[in-house]
């Protein structure tokens, strides 16, 4: 099922502290061992691992295609995010993507490394790879976040070339919206859907990326969780990573993405951390869950994976001991 219909369908569907050099000793002892069962963890794991969310198994593939031939997880999930961008078909991220209410196609991402520096780039416009460009931000200049025309002037002094994002296809679905357009975003109306990855390299660290066009026929410059870190994407190379797909403003409400990771410091798997982060958000007073969608997936440091969302057709794209294959995941709202 594509990404768009899925939330589509979702939403119209389911309408003391220790005295004496002993205890010190013990305590001393008791960290090593937990560093120690760690990194063993780590080397017994099967990597590289990539993971994405939905069905994108180009984007995982090239992903991995990085990682065997000695690359790191940043240079992965950056180029396994600029497959999905370069797709015109996806309507959803880079190229093609859906548009504005003013037929503006504007573009969101960000990029995190292992080492906790992060760049992005909301309301982007005319330039294709924003994953790129997040990376350009974060590499190569003081700032973590650059939006609009200063992110794209940016990018074009980085040697990025402008074009026309809004294709034909785009521009048809667009025109069509507008017939009976209304004001005020309406879920099963007005779909979106993100690519996030996450990479661990054969060194065992951590990298993520997540790009997005944002929700389809949004309010001029409007931007959702995906740029922004600690909501769409964390990595705490000490613990894991997360990622975060479906309605922005929601995940941001709770900063999904860095609960997960918090979540699994405190010793859940990715799996029980993403359910958790899900019941943050369905539990809450007066929640409207049933009409919208919001799927988180994430990694450990041991390389456990988990996906969780609110409504069914979520999945994700796990490419690990070389098997690429797409995961159904489980799901909040079975009633």
């Amino acid at each position: 099922m594509k990404r768009r219909h899925f939330i589509k369908n979702a939403a119209l569907t389911s309408a003391g502290l220790a005295v004496g050099s002993t205890l010190a000793s013990c305590a001393e002892n008791t960290k090593e061992s937990s560093v120690t069962k760690v990194t063993d963890d780590i080397s017994k794991a099967k990597l590289p691992l990539v993971i994405a969310t939905w069905h994108v198994k180009d984007a995982t593939a090239k992903a991995m295609e990085v990682l065997q031939a000695g690359g790191n997880a940043l240079d992965a999930v950056e180029q396994g995010c600029r497959v999905e961008e370069a797709n015109e078909k996806g309507q959803s991220v880079g190229k093609g993507g859906l548009p504005d209410r003013d037929g503006n196609v504007t573009l969101d991402a960000c990029i995190m490394d292992k080492h906790g520096n992060c760049g992005a780039v909301v309301y982007l416009q005319d330039i294709t790879h924003a994953v790129s460009v997040a990376r350009k931000v974060m590499e190569d200049t003081p700032h973590v976040m650059l939006a609009g025309e200063g992110a794209k002037q940016y990018a074009i002094s980085q040697g990025f070339k402008p074009e026309d994002l809004l294709t034909e296809a785009s521009k048809e679905a667009w025109n069509k919206w507008k017939i009976e357009a209304k004001y005020k975003p309406i879920i099963n109306i007005e779909n979106h859907d993100t690519i996030g990855m996450l990479a661990i390299d054969k060194n065992g660290d951590i990298s993520g990326a997540c790009t997005t066009s944002g929700l389809a026929y949004k309010m001029g410059g409007r931007v959702g969780d995906s740029p922004i870190i600690g909501s769409g994407l964390f990595v705490d190379n000490e613990i894991g990573a997360c990622v975060a797909t479906g309605l922005g403003e929601e995940v941001v409400k709770t900063v999904g993405s860095f609960l997960v990771v918090e979540l699994i410091r405190q010793g859940k798997s990715p799996q029980d951390a993403c359910e958790e982060a899900i019941s943050r958000i369905v539990n809450k007073p007066n929640s409207d869950y049933k009409n919208f969608q919001v799927g988180y997936i994430a990694v450990n440091k041991k390389g456990e994976t988990g996906s969780y969302s609110i409504h069914q057709w979520f999945s994700m794209t796990k490419f690990q001991d070389g098997v690429n294959e797409q995961i159904q995941s489980d799901y909040f709202n079975k009633a």
